[in-house]
């Protein structure tokens, strides 16, 4: 919800120093987050396996649609095959799906660079947002870009502000995050075009102004 990357390096850290498991949900860092998308192990360039178990969904950046899995030890694979509720009670991905997941994981190992493109994309949005008078919560190269506004009336007037001039951005308020940290929650992709998020940037800033939000 914040765009926020656990500092899984020094978490990676202690749990060698104190023999423990690491176990990461990885669902808004995979397929974009680190230099090819394998999320936030290869955004802080973890070997391989540093990460004990991995969870994380075939929805969001892997197609938006449902579904989702579990990486790990061979023996925790067996014992979730046979104990798991969500994977024993659950009906079965249909095929359309698994075949969009596997595409979308083919098109990340190929040379298409859409994780660049999106940190290019956050960059340059981030940048432009900060520069305009905007606070942007969370991790500078995270995609999710919370456009911090506080109040929650105010950040469902401004969202549709957004969609009357051609932009379709969500407001959040309580309960869905703390009280007075309202915010409007803009996601990059890439397949934005810079032209896109310079509109984007000059919309929220006529929004902004007409508001009081920025001067």
């Amino acid at each position: 919800m914040d765009g926020n990357v656990a500092p899984l390096d020094l978490i990676c850290k202690l749990a060698n120093d104190y023999d423990a498991l690491v176990m990461v949900d990885d669902c808004h860092a995979t397929g974009f987050l680190g230099k090819t998308g394998r999320g936030t192990e290869e955004h802080f360039n973890l070997m391989p396996g540093s990460v004990d178990i991995i969870n994380s969904t075939l929805g969001k950046a892997l197609g938006g649609a449902s579904g989702g899995y579990t990486t790990g030890p061979i023996e925790l694979v067996h014992l979730l095959r046979q104990r798991a509720r969500p994977y024993l009670f659950s009906n079965s991905l249909p095929p359309p799906v698994v075949a969009c997941a596997s595409k979308v994981f083919d098109l990340l190992m190929g040379a298409d660079g859409f994780a660049e493109k999106i940190r290019e994309n956050t960059i340059r949005f981030r940048s432009k947002m900060t520069e305009a008078g905007f606070t942007i919560s969370g991790d500078p190269h995270h995609p999710i870009c919370p456009v911090m506004l506080g109040d929650a009336r105010l950040a469902a007037v401004f969202a549709d502000e957004m969609l009357d001039r051609g932009i379709y951005v969500i407001s959040f308020s309580y309960p869905v995050v703390p009280k007075d940290k309202a915010r409007i929650r803009v996601q990059m992709s890439a397949s934005h075009r810079f032209e896109d998020i310079d509109r984007t940037v000059e919309a929220f800033t006529q929004v902004g102004k007409r508001l009081g939000v920025i001067e």
